[in-house]
């Protein structure tokens, strides 16, 4: 069995980190996906693709996938930089603006 362990990037609705701190264990499908004829939909007899293991460390993950046999490979995540400004939040009601605030 292959499988992928990556940390999940945050959600592009908001700005927040949420859900990003865990380390996910996620199996590659194993068969191809297959349409029905009849309705469209897509299914596969393959049920390792639907499991997803959540952790709470990236050497815990590892140490799951070599316990159990599992061919994992790691997906480093990409850090953004944090965006923080000299004035922060509060800067967009100073009294002493220099210019006009508008949105």
């Amino acid at each position: 069995m292959r499988a992928r362990i990556y940390q999940p990037a945050r959600n592009a609705m908001s700005s927040g980190m949420g859900k990003t701190r865990v380390w996910l264990l996620e199996f590659a499908p194993d068969q191809a996906r297959t349409i029905d004829p009849l309705m469209g939909w897509t299914g596969s007899g393959d049920t390792q693709s639907q499991v997803r293991l959540r952790f709470d460390s990236q050497e815990a993950a590892l140490e799951y996938a070599s316990a159990h046999g599992i061919d994992a490979v790691v997906s480093q995540p990409h850090k953004r930089k944090a965006n923080i400004r000299a004035g922060g939040y509060g800067e967009n009601f100073a009294t002493n603006r220099r210019r006009v605030w508008t949105h």
